[in-house]
């Protein structure tokens, strides 16, 4: 289980959460319990690949719920209390690799919103940490597995 008692996450992000644990708590319990209750009805349980598969299902969800319970519970909702041009949660910034013309966007987001391929960047990670606080015209360092890495933010907003 990750530590969730330092998680933060938008409000968004916190309803989608509600959302989810009330749906696997609810239907798709119900959904187990049904496949559980076919898969019995088939026979000697310790030959049965079904009983097997909905129990595994079962164990997944249970631990996912439980997680989301956590994470309800612990968890801080971050509101767009931003700095006018200051990065910070909920800041959609631009920046500029040193030496290359691309300009990449992400927006900064809780760990648990965190995702590359949305362009969500977590707050806690090397670059999320490094752009925390900066503002447009800043140039900064950080460090990556390739080695230091500089910056230059474009734009905050």
């Amino acid at each position: 289980m990750t530590d969730v008692q330092n998680a933060v996450v938008s409000q968004e992000k916190f309803d989608e959460m509600i959302k989810e644990l009330e749906h696997l708590k609810t239907v798709r319990r119900t959904e187990i319990a049904k496949n559980l209750e076919y898969a019995r009805s088939l026979g000697d349980l310790s030959e049965n690949a079904e009983y097997q598969e909905a129990r595994d299902l079962q164990a997944a969800t249970e631990e996912r719920i439980k997680k989301l319970e956590e994470l309800v519970k612990y968890t801080k909702i971050v509101t767009d209390g931003k700095k006018k041009n200051e990065v910070g949660f909920n800041s959609k910034v631009s920046i500029k690799k040193e030496g290359v013309n691309e300009v990449h966007e992400y927006v900064i987001v809780g760990s648990e919103e965190a995702d590359m391929r949305m362009k969500k960047l977590s707050h806690v990670s090397p670059l999320g940490s490094a752009l925390m606080g900066k503002k447009k015209g800043d140039v900064f360092t950080f460090e990556t597995p390739a080695g230091k890495q500089t910056y230059t933010i474009e734009k905050v907003t």
